[in-house]
């Protein structure tokens, strides 16, 4: 993976400074997060999957937001910018985080395409250090394995920080560790993702799975 960091957001876009991140950090402000997770769904088959965006203030669920996505398809970036834009949500936000950089398979998010779209820093987060070698070969079992890997390479470095692996655009990598330890109430999740999964889980099986 290439080591280049995602444009940082002071010279993308006007994020006022009571807004940023640092700030609300520094300040111990309320941040507003949204949370992106896929529901339960079989693997092979095609067809759509749910995904589940969830609105905290730090741990407190606030609102949430239902899509779906092509199961190995390309729409999840647009689908996601589809659930807010032009919503009551997105003005409210100060980031937004993705339970990985793929949805139902391997329907990898643009992740700087995201961030410029909705001018909001974007951030995947992952649970262990990705095996990329094992991505890219399964990756090959779909049509144009190598432009699905580009999308992934596109979101830059995975950085860690105990216990989160991530890959950020729109803000420098220590400010987005610290903001996820505070969306962190316990375990390893931000509660935003651990929420959406539960959540995606209950609407599709009828009942929530294990935590996230």
């Amino acid at each position: 993976m290439p080591d280049a960091r995602c444009p940082m957001p002071h010279s993308l876009f006007p994020i006022p400074a009571m807004k940023t991140l640092e700030y609300l950090l520094k300040h111990n402000r309320t941040i507003r997060v949204i949370g992106f997770d896929d529901a339960p769904f079989r693997r092979g088959e095609g067809g759509k999957v749910a995904i589940a965006g969830i609105v905290c203030g730090l741990t407190r669920f606030e609102g949430m937001v239902w899509g779906e996505v092509q199961q190995d398809g390309w729409d999840a970036t647009d689908a996601i910018c589809q659930l807010l834009l032009g919503g009551k949500f997105l003005p409210q936000l100060h980031l937004l985080i993705l339970d990985g950089i793929g949805f139902g398979g391997f329907n990898i998010v643009d992740l700087p395409l995201l961030h410029d779209r909705l001018n909001l820093p974007c951030v995947a987060v992952m649970r262990r250090q990705p095996d990329f070698a094992a991505i890219k070969e399964a990756m090959h079992r779909l049509p144009e394995p190598e432009r699905r890997f580009e999308i992934m390479e596109r979101a830059g470095r995975v950085w860690e920080s105990e216990p989160f692996f991530f890959q950020a655009c729109g803000e420098d990598p220590e400010t987005i560790a610290a903001t996820l330890q505070r969306l962190t109430d316990c375990g390893k999740v931000p509660e935003a993702l651990r929420l959406a999964h539960l959540i995606g889980s209950a609407v599709i099986l009828g009942e929530s799975g294990s935590s996230a």
